[in-house]
């Protein structure tokens, strides 16, 4: 079974990765994995730190000669800022700041230092997630399933999903620099932002991460645990500030009667199935359903923020203002990059386990078997 760890600190020497499960005869191009990286450093209203560094994956285990071997592959995405011996850095002392992990891991693991909790609840440790997402994507790669996430909301500024996206509009996304399709979202996106950062203040907002290509039949109905949506969902809900995530239209579908919101089905010539719609984002009941699997999550605003907010000092019990150290102003496009890697990976891994395979041409095959035999249609 395909599954991960991650290892590290947001300002600690480096970050671990292991990715287990992985099949053998995969071409692994590194660069294709800093480009990733890349993609979550960039988008406006990062902080300088993203300028310190540029983020650059090590693979030390689990390739050879460019191809996997079927054995873990091992990552590391070194800190070039990071701190060397183990010490935390004593910037945040004992004032948590509401709406971060602070006050609530203190609690749980017994600190009166908020460090050792920020250290770790970071997105800093969302870098590897997507060294690790990208490898997924290669894997599916020869699969024919590609990935596209883009920015649908910053702030009240929105740009139109993907469905109703031009092909050029969709490659316009890679330049922008807020992820955004739309041009003028674009430059009312920008103007948000600028505006937050001199207010001393932070923007959320909405990603969109579409998979094409997908096969019906991935994840299950059995148990709650092996339904596609579910993982998908825990596996987004686990990005940091991700506060909500959405399947298809499900929200809209929530407000309208079951007529207006099933996609109706209809049988081509060669016994197909197609839609007109596809409210449901590709999974009904737990399963693919072979449309497009679209997910999108709702990013709340980063909650350390020079305007600073009432909080409390744990040592001394009194009232205080929250710490401010360097951050951003607004991560909704870095989250895209994010969100994309997690779904990669719960799209690879229902793969793996639908297909089985220890090397990729095994897979390949088991891949093309099924749908010859029924995974695109119905046999008569």
């Amino acid at each position: 079974m395909l599954r991960f760890l991650t290892a590290g600190d947001s300002h600690g020497e480096a970050l671990l990765g292991i990715l287990e499960g992985y099949p053998s005869r995969i071409p692994i191009d590194e660069e294709s994995i800093n480009r990733d990286l890349a993609r979550r450093q960039s988008g406006y209203g990062r902080s300088d730190r993203m300028r310190i560094a540029i983020d650059r994956v090590r693979i030390v285990s689990g390739v050879w000669k460019g191809i996997s071997t079927g054995s873990p592959i091992g990552l590391i995405i070194e800190n070039k800022a990071g701190r060397k011996g183990g010490d935390l850095p004593a910037q945040l002392g004992s004032v948590p700041r509401p709406g971060h992990a602070d006050l609530a891991g203190s609690l749980k693991y017994g600190f009166k230092d908020v460090s050792p909790v920020s250290e770790r609840a970071s997105a800093r440790e969302t870098a590897m997630r997507v060294a690790i997402g990208s490898l997924c994507k290669l894997l599916l790669e020869p699969l024919s399933i590609k990935l596209f996430s883009h920015v649908i909301q910053i702030g009240n500024v929105a740009s139109p999903p993907y469905e109703r996206l031009s092909a050029k509009q969709r490659l316009r996304v890679e330049r922008s620099p807020v992820r955004c399709s739309n041009i003028a979202a674009e430059k009312s996106m920008l103007r948000r932002i600028d505006l937050a950062r001199k207010r001393g203040d932070s923007l959320g907002g909405e990603v969109e991460t579409v998979v094409l290509n997908v096969p019906p039949g991935l994840g299950s109905y059995a148990h709650y645990d092996t339904r596609l949506d579910a993982r998908i969902a825990l596996a987004v809900m686990s990005i940091p500030s991700v506060k909500a995530i959405e399947i298809g239209s499900g929200i809209e579908e929530s407000r309208l009667p079951g007529s207006q919101v099933q996609d109706e089905m209809f049988l081509t010539r060669n016994n197909s199935v197609r839609r007109r719609t596809n409210n449901a984002g590709g999974i009904e009941g737990g399963v693919s359903n072979g449309e497009p699997v679209v997910v999108r999550a709702f990013v709340k605003p980063l909650p350390t923020i020079r305007k600073s907010l009432r909080s409390f000092d744990m040592r001394v019990l009194r009232s205080s203002r929250a710490p401010f150290v360097r951050s951003d102003t607004c991560v909704v496009p870095a989250v895209a990059a994010i969100a994309e890697a997690m779904v990669a990976f719960e799209i690879a891994r229902a793969v793996t386990e639908k297909f089985g395979g220890d090397s990729l041409n095994e897979t390949k095959r088991n891949f093309a078997s099924y749908l010859r035999t029924g995974g695109r249609g119905l046999s008569s």
